[in-house]
């Protein structure tokens, strides 16, 4: 489980309220989704819009990207959920 954050890319989805971003495993992609709320409560003040959202998931990369290796497993799965 050698997962890696190359790419600093992230959008957000505002139908989904989260933000997406991808590591990567070897050549596999797999695709990340974190939530506002678990964005607001990693400790700063978070607007509603796209933008504010954006620059809160930046502030807070490196504990997101912990996170996210946290709730990988590996395996088949290529798509997780941070809520």
């Amino acid at each position: 489980m050698a997962l890696n954050f190359p790419n600093p890319s992230r959008s957000y989805d505002a139908s989904r309220h989260c933000v997406c971003f991808w590591g990567y495993d070897n050549a596999r992609e797999i695709a990340f989704a974190i939530n506002d709320s678990v964005i607001s409560s990693l400790g700063s003040e978070t607007g509603q819009d796209e933008s504010a959202v954006l620059a809160a998931f930046d502030r807070h990369r490196e504990r997101i990207l912990s996170l996210a290796r946290n709730v990988y497993m590996g395996g088949p799965q290529n798509r997780y959920t941070i809520s």
